[in-house]
């Protein structure tokens, strides 16, 4: 027996890195632009502050899940966020045990609702 079937539901495939909002705002957001996202277009798709989403950016960037690369568009600054292929393997096991928790709550809600319906 694994430790999975011992614990159903301390769903381990949670990644801790990316199981916090203004994270998974922006690997949602990456995974969604495949081509990479600029700083700017990035702060603005999750409502983050430049400081916040700068360090969220760099947990990410530690943890091997997005590249950030800084260059120049013009004479104008320009700093890009893109997934790396582990970032966006990383992000899809990590949503395959989100739709799992997702079941495992719709079961036991329904099976609420249907108890109610009983009684």
């Amino acid at each position: 027996m694994t430790k999975g079937d011992k614990a159903p539901f301390s769903f381990e495939g949670l990644d801790r890195v990316l199981h916090e909002k203004a994270r998974l705002s922006i690997m949602t957001s990456l995974a969604d632009h495949p081509k990479g996202l600029s700083f700017t277009e990035l702060r603005e798709l999750c409502a983050l502050t430049d400081g916040n989403l700068s360090r969220h950016v760099q947990i990410l960037e530690e943890a091997g899940m997005l590249s950030v690369t800084k260059g120049f568009e013009g004479r104008r600054p320009l700093t890009t966020c893109q997934l790396t292929d582990e970032g966006r393997t990383r992000f899809s096991n990590y949503l395959g045990v989100l739709e799992q928790v997702l079941r495992s709550a719709r079961r036991g809600v329904g099976a609420g609702d249907r108890r109610e319906k009983t009684a």
